[in-house]
């Protein structure tokens, strides 16, 4: 287990996203994903308010709600770590002190829970004061609602900025940063996240770690893949640099007879800044491979990320 900076939350070294829950993956899916996830080590659970309300049909908040269903009939609340967020639901938009409280109320009906581990801001507002952000995250914490609150998608001044705040006016803190990375998006994080995470002594939890499933190995040129992520993945990462890369990262995952994935987290833990990767799968499969454990040394690492 590893102990997130600033807190006493001791996770799994890799932390589940629950954004593939009420989209690619139903409750019953869902719930089996869990369970799995659990057999093989894992506590941490990633969601937010908005999942998936991207999916025609959708109006937000399924993620939570599953992992609430999840949660009532295993009664194991007190085993797992669950995070969720606030500020990009259309209907609970921002992060006025207001919509903070609002929506963790919905977040904590959903999830069917009294208390929400960590609790981020899911994108930066500029349009509200950070003053106003961080009391209403702090009077969530003081109430006991929430246990830890966190930022995602920040740049470094901004979050620079909320700390200060907060320690000026003796509120609650953000312990941990959450923002893209991988091996096909390495910036702004290793020019901004972790300087982020270094200078200011939090965790770093990077998300699309596995560049929307391009790092699988499953996107060849002109192959044709069936899955909701495919166009994305096309626009973004489909290209000749890139291909090149996921030939070095296969190579190095059959010298290890393990999973692409499992590659790519693990290249991803020997990175400065880095304290916990988010990865999702919507299948059994894809969930064991990328929970499998693999050391890499700086000479494979140097030669995936070339």
């Amino acid at each position: 287990m590893i102990k997130l900076n600033q807190s006493n939350l001791e996770v799994s070294d890799i932390c589940f996203g629950g954004n593939v829950f009420g989209w690619t993956a139903d409750q019953e899916q869902s719930f089996a994903l869990i369970n799995r996830f659990m057999e093989l080590g894992g506590n941490f659970i990633d969601t937010a308010d908005v999942y998936s309300s991207w999916k025609e049909g959708n109006k937000g908040g399924e993620s939570e709600t599953i992992i609430g269903n999840w949660l009532a009939s295993s009664n194991k609340r007190d085993q797992v770590v669950i995070a969720t967020k606030v500020a990009m639901l259309e209907t609970r938009k921002g992060l006025s002190r207001k919509n903070i409280v609002l929506a963790c109320e919905d977040s904590l009906r959903r999830l069917q829970t009294d208390h929400i581990d960590i609790y981020y801001a899911h994108s930066d507002d500029l349009e509200t004061p950070l003053e106003e952000s961080l009391e209403g995250f702090n009077e969530l914490v003081v109430s006991g609602k929430v246990r830890y609150i966190a930022a995602s998608n920040y740049s470094f001044e901004r979050l620079g900025e909320a700390l200060e705040i907060s320690k000026a006016n003796n509120f609650a803190s953000y312990i941990a940063l959450q923002n893209r990375y991988s091996l096909v998006a390495r910036e702004p994080y290793e020019s901004d996240g972790a300087k982020s995470v270094q200078e200011y002594g939090i965790s770093g939890l990077p998300y699309s770690t596995l560049g929307s499933g391009f790092l699988s190995g499953k996107y060849q040129p002109n192959a044709q893949v069936a899955s909701a992520r495919a166009e994305g993945v096309t626009n973004n990462y489909a290209n000749e640099a890139n291909f090149e890369l996921l030939k070095r990262l296969e190579e190095t995952a059959k010298r290890h007879s393990v999973s692409n994935t499992a590659v790519a987290l693990a290249w991803l833990r020997n990175q400065p800044g880095v304290t916990v990767p988010l990865a999702s799968g919507r299948t059994i499969e894809q969930l064991d491979a990328l929970m499998q454990k693999v050391n890499l040394t700086g000479e494979e690492c140097s030669f995936i990320a070339v």
